[in-house]
């Protein structure tokens, strides 16, 4: 092997030999092209994010890392989607960089430019060569773009070693927390791409009933794919592996194979996200009948449950627990289940935190906090998130569920099998709340007649 089959470590054994004189020969000749990077939307907003970072470690180095890539199989590697916190803190997407906040604020973003031309990379490696994988920005480009001062990755090292103490994201809880903790606020700039990438995933919700027919054809992976094509058409991706759950898949919770076909007579339980450009993703449910046409059992049982998303949706304003939603909707199916004959105590008793049997059937809580995570701000402490209270610019799902599953045996046999989850993306206002995600029909009549067009 000559060394030019030793520069670059991303070959596999299927690849050709490259002699001296074909790599000496790639080497020359290229000229340089700039990219015109547009300033990125969120370099302001970062900036002011990184200071009041550092305040909480004052006299200390935070480090945030983008990750790298994960193998998918054998050579071939997922889609690279940065660390949320680094994007939050940077707004670099690419991949493999390093955000290094310095003890007096200075903040540098340790990166992997373009493929140098005077190694064999840019044709040579499949995970970082230009011609294998398309133009990264330059180190310049990045700095230009996203406000930072941008160093090569190489240089990384070298400046850690330098005296500070030192906190990474991802090692150290503290920073983990405070960097959650940070995010639990939304902008007015945040607010805006959540809300985007809900108008997104309506519409993909569109498409996929406007493909309706198309899909009781061919199933569950029609609808996957069909929302897929919107998600990276006006997306960055989707949010989250998108649940499409016919029949009985739907009382499982994150049903992801969708291989199942769609019969007629079933509820089908659609749980999607677009995530957008910048990263901030939806979250939406909606169950709706596959003949489109609810049955009287399944009205009353949808309609049972929208009633608990009601009472929950009454609840999300200033001031509030963030739990306060959650145990409204929980009241509200637990009289439910009473209502039904199921429960084993009253629904009262039910409710007490020490039984709890109600939740047989309703198995999730109501919320969670969301942003750039589908579940966001996983981190946080209980007393600024689980056990809080609701703010201004907050943003959280509202979305509780029936479950019977098609083996419980304390359920009438007509209820086996049937999930119905109703979920909406909403923000905290100065006065109450912003529903993001209104332009999807709820109630029985609207759900009919959107499918029914």
């Amino acid at each position: 092997m000559n060394v030019a089959d030793t520069e670059s470590s991303h070959v596999e054994s299927h690849d050709q030999t490259v002699p001296e004189a074909w790599s000496a020969f790639m080497r020359t000749g290229w000229g340089d092209r700039e990219l015109d990077l547009p300033p990125a939307p969120v370099a302001a907003e970062a900036a002011k994010r990184r200071a009041d970072l550092i305040q909480q470690f004052p006299g200390e180095r935070l480090v945030v890392p983008a990750g790298g890539y994960k193998v998918r199989s054998n050579d071939t590697d997922y889609r690279f989607r940065p660390d949320t916190a680094h994007t939050y803190y940077s707004g670099n997407q690419t991949s493999d960089g390093v955000l290094v906040i310095e003890p007096d604020g200075h903040a540098v973003l340790y990166a992997r430019g373009r493929s140098a031309r005077d190694t064999d990379e840019f044709f040579r490696d499949r995970v970082y060569g230009e011609l294998w994988v398309g133009r990264r920005p330059s180190i310049g480009e990045l700095s230009a773009s996203l406000g930072l001062d941008v160093r090569p990755i190489a240089d990384l090292d070298a400046a850690l070693q330098t005296a500070a103490p030192t906190r990474t994201l991802g090692e150290d809880t503290d920073l983990d927390r405070i960097a959650s903790e940070q995010r639990l606020i939304k902008s007015a700039w945040e607010i805006e791409q959540l809300a985007e990438a809900c108008d997104i995933t309506a519409r993909g919700f569109n498409d996929v009933v406007a493909e309706w027919t198309t899909a009781q054809q061919y199933g569950e992976r029609w609808i996957e794919g069909t929302f897929f094509r919107r998600a990276r058409t006006e997306g960055n991706d989707l949010g989250y592996d998108s649940i499409v759950a016919s029949g009985s898949h739907a009382t499982t919770l994150h049903w992801i194979e969708n291989t199942g076909a769609i019969h007629p007579g079933q509820l089908i339980l659609l749980d999607m996200g677009v995530e957008g450009r910048e990263l901030y993703t939806a979250d939406v449910t909606r169950t709706v009948p596959a003949d489109r046409t609810f049955t009287p059992l399944q009205r009353d049982l949808y309609n049972l449950v929208l009633q608990a998303q009601d009472a929950a949706l009454d609840l999300v304003r200033p001031g509030a627990n963030f739990l306060d939603p959650h145990n409204a909707a929980m009241r509200v199916l637990a009289y439910g289940l009473e209502d039904l004959g199921l429960l084993p105590v009253s629904a009262d008793e039910s409710l007490d935190p020490n039984n709890k049997t109600y939740a047989r059937w309703t198995l999730h809580g109501t919320s969670h906090m969301l942003g750039m995570d589908v579940h966001d701000c996983a981190s946080a402490a209980d007393s600024a998130y689980r056990e809080g209270t609701l703010v201004e610019g907050m943003a959280l799902t509202v979305e509780p569920g029936l479950y019977f599953q098609e083996d419980d045996l304390l359920v009438p046999e007509e209820l086996r099998g049937i999930g119905i989850r109703i979920e909406d993306d909403i923000v905290v206002t100065a006065d109450g709340s912003r529903n993001l995600s209104a332009e999807l029909p709820r109630s029985v009549a609207d759900i009919e007649a959107w499918l029914g067009r």
